[in-house]
């Protein structure tokens, strides 16, 4: 059974910074695309940032420069590390993975709240 167990969202000031952290079970996070999703109220979810198996990472254009995609193979744990943050920022933050593409994961984490006021 997978489980994406996400936690670190809470309420910060612009230009404030947060950590997210997935931890995963009954997957390797190493040999999956790993991805964190966001959506903000009345948005569609969107793909933040993604690192595949072989470590190469991308990002939405919207964050690059301030967040930053990581994964601890021992902890089979991935983070988002977001500083500079801003009001659009605010969202619910899902971690994802899947086998070959992040573009459809194939298991969700249930969310964390982040909000960011100005």
């Amino acid at each position: 059974q997978v489980q994406l167990v996400e936690s670190g969202g809470g309420l910060v000031q612009a230009g404030g910074s947060l950590r997210l952290s997935c931890a995963a079970s009954g997957i390797i996070v190493s040999i999956n695309v790993m991805g964190w999703y966001r959506q903000a109220p009345g948005k569609q979810r969107e793909l933040v940032a993604s690192v595949g198996s072989g470590g190469s990472t991308n990002y939405a254009d919207s964050v690059k420069g301030r967040f930053t995609i990581s994964r601890d193979n021992a902890k089979n744990t991935v983070y988002l590390q977001m500083n500079s943050l801003k009001p659009e920022d605010t969202a619910v933050y899902y971690c994802a993975t899947a086998p070959f593409t992040i573009a459809t994961p194939r298991f969700w984490g249930q969310g964390t709240q982040v909000t960011v006021s100005s």
